[in-house]
């Protein structure tokens, strides 16, 4: 397990994990510009408030991408039966 340092917004972390420096680096790099939007479309928001807001947004980000991947998901297979059942 290796450790990588990061900064989001402006704050140094050491993350320790298993995943490669570049993956970690990529993440931070997300989290970070999240943090960011928030920041700039609510000024004098509270930190943790923006941390909220953030994660929410990447939540949402998330959901939807599990909704969209599992209706994929289900035209593959019904498109897959519907070939299957012109074979038999």
């Amino acid at each position: 397990m290796g450790s990588t340092e990061v900064t989001i917004l402006g704050q140094k972390y050491t993350i320790k994990g298993d995943a490669s420096e570049d993956h970690i680096r990529g993440l931070a790099s997300f989290v970070d510009e999240k943090l960011k939007e928030v920041y700039n479309s609510s000024p004098g928001i509270s930190p943790l408030k923006a941390a909220i807001l953030a994660s929410l947004n990447i939540a949402d980000e998330l959901h939807k991408l599990k909704e969209a991947q599992e209706d994929i998901t289900k035209n593959i297979e019904e498109r897959a039966n519907a070939l299957t059942g012109l074979f038999d």
